[in-house]
Order: structure tokens, then C-alpha cells, then sequence
């Protein structure tokens, strides 16, 4: 008896899926598809991208065509060299198109007509990728890691499971043993349903420690609802079972903006940090307990590998997300996830910088800031004059 032959999914290089249509794709924006199209930019290992599409978006294409009578039979596969699976990837994104004509645009390279008095060809997503290609050739692993970690973010966000909470911490500036507040800020899901929160702790015993020598004081000016008193005994406690209950959604990533002295304080608190991961697998797991960090992600965004990371107020004003009252532990918290949905929600990482940053990557991939938009006296008055709640964004 013959044995079952084994089923191998993975993604063909678009050059090559477009190949295998014998140019018959070429009709498609002239049909309604009855599904929208995607392709799938990846990272090799070398840290070069290329459009993709993943094999089952070959097979739908095949017989979309052989349904609609544009071919007389099914067309083949492309030969199995041609399949590259996920072990020989970095990382995989999607991008999802509405029609043919958006398709066609993003895997081939147009040229204008040859009546055209014009000497610049159209281009598009293909062309971005091969010029940063080049550009990314040689460049340090720190900036390669991080542009890792954001695909993985992006595509992980998009799977809709786990829960993805944002943590912060204020302590007095004259002893940082001394935590005065915690805030946190979560989106998760049970399933299908998506459960959202948001929240603020003062620990009640150290109102008395007061800020304002190198941070301002914005304690008693949390945004998002009402703060809570907790007593300095049982705090601890109320950390810990609130990072218990996370593990019930499956897998949690923690988000902060430079994590390491936030996770002093867990550390400090005695907070439940078995199995801290701060890697990122390379596919979304059932359970476990992740590290992302939203410096290293704006990082990865604005290209580069700087070891001094951008303040979550710089970060914000160059993401135009307008913010209030930061060193408040729960307006820190809400803010911290709000860029991390941001980015995570947008295109993949080249195509999302040059969006928001158009034609400012003379050299490498690394955005050249305007010095108005470097200057801390620009973003930093951290809420002294605070903008209209009414324009506060809010991705809930």
C-alpha cells in the first residue's frame, strides 16, 4: 500500500509565481476576485527581503484562473526548488491587496509607455524592496535584529491570540527602591473575544516622595480613569496575581519602552518571571512569557542601531501620537501601547518608514531627522502644556 506523501506548505518567490501563470495573471484586474489577494514579504536570514506568496495563495490563483476559462486546464506547480519553507525565513508579513490591478502593481515593475514624454518608470513595492536591499547590505546585526523582531511583531499582532500588555512604573527620583506608582494598559484574547484594560496604582504609603527635580510629578494626573490606592504590604501581591492572571489567555508579551528597569521592579516586587523570554519565537506559541520592547521597535522603523534609545515622548512626537502627563506610570503604560499597535498594525517595516517619512533615507535605511524634530525642547515638556484630550489618540 502506497504511503500518504507528506503535505509541505511554504511560499514561492513572487518573480517565480508570476512565472508559473504563463502571464495569465495579467488579466486578473479586469475580474472580481471572490478573495482578496495577498503576498508575503520575507526575510532571509541575510537579512534580504522579497515579495512571496505563500503556497496556498499559488493553488487559489491556479484555479481562479482555470475557473474563470483563462487557461484550458490547471496550471502546475512551480518545481518544488522553488518552495521555500519558513525554516529558511527570518520572518514573514502579509500584505493584502483588494484587486488584480493593486497586485500586478507590487510584483512587477511598470514602465511607462514609450509615447510618454516622461523618462522615470512607475514604480512601486518591488522596486522599495530591491533598493533597500541594497542599502541594508553590511548592516550592523543589532539593526537586523531589531527589523526581525518587528515582523515578528506585526505578524504575531495579527493572529489576534494571547494578550499583549503594556507595563510601567514611577519611583522616587531620589531612591529608586522607592515605587510610588504602577500602571498598565492590555488588549487579549479568550478565543474570539477580544477583551481590553487599562489601569493605575499609587502605593499609597509613598505619596510623600515627591518628583520634580529631574522628572516632573504627574502622579495624580492619570488620564484614563480613575487611580487606584493600594497600601505598600499588600502591593506586591496585587503585581504578582495580576501577571498570574495574564498566562489565562495563553501566550503574554510584556511591552515596554526600555525595559530593563521596569523589569528591576518586577524583579524587586517578587513578581512571577519563570521562563522571561526575550527573544521572539520564530512562530506564535500556545504559552510563554515574552519581552517586547517598543524602543527597539521604533528603533528597527527609523533604522537605527544606536545603543541610546528614543524617549517614549520623542518616540511618540515623531510618530505623531500626541501625548499627556507622561511619567504617570498609567499614562506611560497606555501610550507605550498605543505606538506598539501602531506599528504593529501597519505595513511592513520599509514600506511603513517611508509612509510616514517620505524620501528621507538619502543613506541606508536610516530616517535623517529634521533638527526641529530632534530637539527635546520640541516633545519632552511631558504634559506641562498638555494638548486637548479630544485629540488624544486612542486606538479602542
Amino acid at each position: 500500500m502506497a504511503r500518504d506523501s507528506p503535505i509541505i506548505t511554504g511560499y514561492y518567490r513572487a518573480s517565480k509565481a508570476y512565472r508559473c501563470t504563463r502571464v495569465r495573471i495579467r488579466v486578473i484586474p479586469f475580474y472580481d476576485l471572490t478573495e482578496p489577494l495577498t503576498t508575503s514579504p520575507g526575510t532571509f536570514v541575510t537579512g534580504e527581503s522579497r515579495l512571496l506568496f505563500s503556497s496556498a495563495q499559488v493553488d487559489y490563483i491556479r484555479y481562479w484562473l482555470h475557473a474563470m476559462g483563462l487557461t484550458k486546464e490547471t496550471i502546475p506547480l512551480p518545481y518544488s526548488d522553488c518552495l521555500l519553507t519558513e525554516s529558511s525565513l527570518r520572518s514573514v508579513s502579509k500584505v493584502v491587496y483588494p484587486d488584480g490591478g493593486s497586485l500586478r502593481g507590487a510584483i512587477k515593475v511598470r514602465s511607462l509607455p514609450s509615447h510618454s514624454k516622461s523618462a522615470h518608470p512607475i514604480t512601486g513595492p518591488k522596486q522599495q524592496i530591491e533598493k533597500n536591499n541594497k542599502r541594508l547590505k553590511g548592516t550592523n546585526p543589532v539593526l537586523m535584529s531589531r527589523r526581525q523582531t518587528f515582523e515578528r511583531v506585526r505578524s504575531f499582532w495579527s493572529e489576534k491570540r494571547g494578550v499583549w500588555c503594556a507595563l510601567d512604573f514611577e519611583a522616587w527620583e531620589l531612591d529608586h527602591s522607592v515605587i510610588t506608582e504602577f500602571g498598565w494598559r492590555l488588549v487579549g484574547w479568550r478565543g474570539a473575544e477580544e477583551h481590553r484594560e487599562h489601569g493605575h496604582i499609587i502605593v499609597d504609603e509613598h505619596q510623600k516622595y515627591r518628583n520634580s527635580k529631574y522628572v516632573p510629578e504627574h502622579r495624580y494626573d492619570y488620564g484614563f480613569g480613575t487611580s487606584e490606592y493600594v497600601k505598600k504590604g499588600a502591593f506586591p501581591k496585587r503585581v504578582g496575581e495580576f501577571l498570574t492572571a495574564l498566562g489565562s489567555y495563553g501566550p503574554v508579551f510584556l511591552v515596554f519602552h526600555d525595559n530593563s528597569q521596569d523589569i528591576k521592579y518586577l524583579k524587586s516586587l517578587g513578581a512571577p518571571l519563570e521562563g522571561l523570554d526575550y527573544n521572539l519565537p520564530d512562530v506564535l506559541p500556545d504559552t510563554g512569557l515574552f519581552v517586547v520592547d517598543t524602543s527597539d521597535l521604533f528603533g528597527a522603523l527609523e533604522g537605527t542601531t544606536a545603543a541610546d534609545r528614543r524617549a517614549l515622548g520623542r518616540m511618540c512626537t515623531l510618530m505623531q501620537l500626541p501625548t499627556a502627563n507622561l511619567h504617570n506610570a498609567g499614562n506611560d503604560a497606555y501610550y507605550t501601547l498605543e505606538a506598539m499597535i501602531t506599528m504593529a498594525d501597519g505595513d511592513p517595516v520599509d514600506i511603513q518608514r517611508e509612509k510616514r517619512w517620505p524620501n528621507r533615507t538619502s543613506q541606508g535605511v536610516q530616517v535623517a531627522f529634521k533638527p526641529h524634530e530632534e530637539d527635546s525642547d520640541y516633545s519632552d515638556e511631558e504634559g506641562i502644556v498638555p494638548p486637548s484630550r479630544e485629540n488624544v489618540i486612542n486606538s479602542w
